[in-house]
């Protein structure tokens, strides 16, 4: 298994999986503010990360937001792990009768067609594709070698 760090603010990485030990409280942090957790690995790597949450006032079920919160701490753990990313760009926000996660970073990208097919690559991203589809959302990831990856959620919210 990979090497283990935790940091203050109680997030963990094991081998470059993303886990946040505090208990999420979406109702005290907001969807934002916990995802915003998952960020202090890149951070203090020195990944500079940029939000943008034009969300303000909408209510997000707890489901929805459990299910956003795991497909962005999917996107994050695979930005810390592969991407070497120098930016890391997170946007939350209302659209038509849903809300939509963006997590777009500038690191080496890959072949998404990869993401989704073969033996050995992308088991988490299909997952959370099987999970966002089964809720009535969609999934996309855009990705090319060297021109970094954007993973864009978009879920119902009635």
């Amino acid at each position: 298994m990979g090497s283990r760090t935790v940091l203050d603010n109680g997030v963990t990485t094991v081998g470059g999986v993303l886990t946040d030990k505090q208990p999420l409280d979406f109702h005290a942090l907001g969807l934002a503010g916990c995802i915003d957790r998952l960020t202090a690995p890149l951070r203090q790597r020195g990944t500079a990360v940029h939000w943008d949450t034009p969300h303000w006032g909408v209510e997000i079920p707890a489901d929805c937001a459990s299910l956003l919160y795991q497909s962005a701490r999917e996107a994050l753990s695979n930005a810390f792990k592969f991407s070497s990313a120098s930016t890391l760009n997170i946007q939350l926000a209302a659209v038509d009768h849903g809300i939509r996660l963006v997590v777009a970073d500038d690191g080496t990208g890959f072949d998404s067609n990869l993401a989704t097919c073969g033996r050995h690559h992308g088991y988490g991203l299909r997952l959370m594709a099987v999970a966002v589809q089964e809720a009535g959302g969609a999934m996309d990831i855009n990705s090319t070698p060297g021109q970094g990856t954007s993973v864009t959620v978009t879920l119902p919210l009635d």
